[in-house]
């Protein structure tokens, strides 16, 4: 089973950061004795000085540019993932930045550029569910899951 992606992204500067291992909630107190308050926490990420936002990855596709990921299994244990079942646009105004795909404890990513295919090539051996990720500049966070 694979492990769900943390993206943050900055709304002021756009920056985007992967938390590697979400954690979990602590409990946090201050005071002591009678006086003692306790509340849940989770880490907080901050950018530009305001906390950046956790990215809930789109499933459903909703415009005419298409951002869902697609992808076919080749031999040997090749992968090749495209986004959108049209091609998505990719010029420096609108593009997708970067593909990642997520199977059992593995991770990796291709970075894009604007003029090239929105599309990478991974090797991911005898995994048979993996998540594919993609992310436009302008729409945010795409998640697909396909299996074998």
């Amino acid at each position: 089973m694979a492990k769900n992606l943390g993206i943050y992204r900055c709304d002021a500067c756009g920056y985007t950061l992967e938390v590697v291992e979400m954690g979990k909630e602590q409990l946090v107190c201050k005071g002591h004795s009678y006086a003692l308050t306790c509340s849940k926490a989770d880490a907080q990420v901050v950018c530009c000085g305001k906390p950046m936002e956790l990215l809930e990855p789109n499933t459903v596709e909703a415009s005419r540019e298409k951002h869902l990921p697609v992808a076919e299994f080749g031999n040997d244990g090749k992968f090749v993932v495209k986004v959108g079942s049209i091609l998505h646009p990719m010029t420096a105004e609108h593009l997708i930045q970067w593909i990642t795909i997520v199977y059992g404890d593995c991770v990796q990513r291709v970075k894009l550029h604007d003029g090239k295919a929105p599309e990478a090539n991974f090797h991911v051996g005898d995994a048979n569910e993996i998540d594919l990720y993609g992310y436009c500049n302008l729409h945010g966070l795409w998640k697909a899951t396909v299996k074998k």
